[in-house]
């Protein structure tokens, strides 16, 4: 099966009530991991890769992993998909280099830590847009800035997050916005500020409405019912992983996730895409610090990289079916991306 485009995948879960988790990869490990896992749950993959897993493994490496995860898995679509694009220029070399869905991120300039202006926003991301779209790609747009209601504070995670404190309202999308962002710039899908961050040390208790706001999830769906909407930072960073990480000589500091139940929750109000990236470092890691101290003989990579492997395959394998994915991958007709161009210019 050919990699398929995020707009595909997000129109399928509306059609039928569920969610994609969109897996952060950055080498084979990641890779054999949620293909694993997919394939056991019958689940279609956004595989997205940031601008750092693209300084780390570079384009053609990642390009070629991937390529060869559908041609190992046919059955499965997989998307290919830009995070976290901070310019136009960004978001083309990732068109040119084969991805089948790209991320302009506007809310920030490209230096990626000064908040943009809402026209620069618009601008940028209807530019990448009208680029993407003419080759059949799919754009993820992005209005409000990812932060901690608690503290005001943004999180960097790559580099990418905005330094200083906002207030709440600036750190919660704007519903009204939100619909004239989707008017003017025709975004296949929008992520929205909802006191989400990056990394691991997301809230300093487990969240309720007042820092973690799936209500303002329900108003932005109420005012844009068709759109997609995306949740970024939304490692659910599970006490079983933490545990695990500080028994074999980590030192991670208690800290909650968004729980599964809160996204579940979101589902049904639009989200269909759910970004996840600690889970997976965290059981990578903590798998492969068991491994040394259980066994400080051991020189051979493939002794510890197959349990990380497996114990990142039973994380996606839960949120698969958590956000009831599960059993959509042999129900999907993949278009092409001349398909896509071709539909996409007769709507505009």
């Amino acid at each position: 099966m050919a990699l398929i485009t995020l707009r595909q995948l997000l129109d399928h879960a509306a059609e039928n009530n569920y969610a994609l988790p969109a897996f952060n990869v950055n080498n084979l490990e990641y890779i054999q991991a949620v293909m694993r896992a997919a394939d056991a749950a019958d689940s279609p993959v956004i595989l997205q890769a940031s601008r750092g897993a693209r300084a780390y493994a570079g384009d053609a490496f990642l390009r070629h992993l991937i390529l060869g995860a559908a041609e190992e898995y046919p059955h499965i679509p997989v998307c290919l998909h830009l995070d976290h694009g901070d310019q136009p220029s960004t978001c083309i070399s990732a068109i040119t280099n084969g991805f089948t869905s790209v991320m302009m991120d506007g809310s920030l300039m490209a230096d990626g830590k000064t908040i943009a202006t809402y026209d620069y926003n618009v601008a940028v991301t209807a530019e990448v847009v009208k680029i993407a779209h003419a080759a059949g790609v799919s754009v993820e747009g992005e209005l409000g800035c990812l932060g901690n209601l608690e503290t005001g504070a943004g999180e960097k995670e790559d580099g990418h997050g905005f330094e200083g404190k906002l207030s709440r309202e600036e750190l919660l999308t704007d519903p009204e916005q939100a619909f004239d962002f989707v008017s003017k710039t025709g975004v296949d899908a929008l992520a929205v500020a909802i006191g989400t961050s990056h990394g691991a040390y997301k809230f300093t208790r487990e969240p309720d409405g007042e820092i973690l706001s799936i209500e303002t999830i329900a108003k932005i769906n109420k005012r844009l019912p068709n759109t997609h909407l995306v949740m970024h930072g939304s490692s659910s960073v599970p006490a079983d992983l933490q545990e695990l990480f500080n028994a074999y000589g980590g030192k991670m500091k208690k800290t909650w996730g968004v729980p599964v139940s809160e996204i579940q929750k979101a589902i049904p109000l639009g989200v269909r895409k759910v970004n996840i990236d600690t889970d997976l470092r965290l059981a990578f890691t903590g798998e492969i610090r068991k491994h040394h101290l259980e066994h400080p003989d051991n020189f051979d990579p493939r002794n510890y990289l197959k349990p990380a492997i497996a114990r990142m395959t039973e994380v996606c394998k839960e949120r698969f079916e958590a956000f009831r994915s599960a059993g959509q991958a042999s129900k999907i007709r993949t278009l092409r991306l001349p398909e896509m161009a071709k539909r996409y210019a007769k709507a505009a």
